[in-house]
């Protein structure tokens, strides 16, 4: 995910978070890190279904740019797409990219080598254990090693792209897709917060 604008992905989800009402109500960076835990928490759920995106037959039944078919890609995402473990990891992506949009936060500093070593962490580690680690990031980062919030929401972001990364995902695919999902949804997603 190295050559594409993370900044951009980051005022697009906290834009669509603002239009979805999100924030109409300050919450605490604990509030929403528990968030992201818990979205990393379905994708272990979806890992331990063998729950996998079906891309062919997303793409056969849907895959268009065309604003005109709206519907057509969502009964698509919501069959094929939703809930895989492509997916949650895209949710747990799109909440840290709205955090950071919310928190002002630059997450455009990822190198090649940074992306490698979070991808090498999780060799011999199973999936379970690789969303552990990426999950206790901001107590131990804070207690081990002194970090910043900054750093800790950084640190778990490149640890999902790792993570997906080592298992073969193609994360920003699935990214762009949940995005366009979310953008269809109603106001907190038919959530209470």
């Amino acid at each position: 995910m190295n050559y594409i604008n993370l900044n951009e992905l980051r005022d697009c989800a906290y834009k669509t978070a603002c239009e979805h009402g999100f924030h109409d109500k300050e919450l605490s960076n604990e509030h929403c890190l528990c968030l992201v835990i818990s979205e990393l928490m379905e994708a272990v759920e979806a890992d331990r279904k063998g729950k996998r995106a079906d891309r062919e037959s997303f793409k056969s039944s849907y895959e268009s740019e065309d604003p005109h078919y709206n519907a057509d890609f969502k009964y698509s995402f919501e069959k094929y797409i939703k809930d895989c473990v492509g997916d949650e990891l895209a949710d747990a992506c799109i909440r840290l990219f709205d955090l950071c949009g919310l928190r002002k936060i630059d997450i455009n500093d990822f190198t090649e080598e940074m992306i490698y070593e979070a991808t090498e962490s999780c060799n011999g580690e199973t999936f379970t254990e690789s969303i552990y680690a990426i999950s206790t990031i901001p107590v131990r980062y804070e207690y081990e090693y002194g970090y910043s919030f900054e750093k800790q929401v950084k640190s778990m972001l490149l640890g999902i792209i790792g993570l997906a990364n080592y298992i073969g995902i193609d994360l920003l695919w699935h990214v762009n897709q949940k995005m366009r999902y979310n953008e269809l949804r109603p106001v907190l997603n038919g959530k209470k917060y």
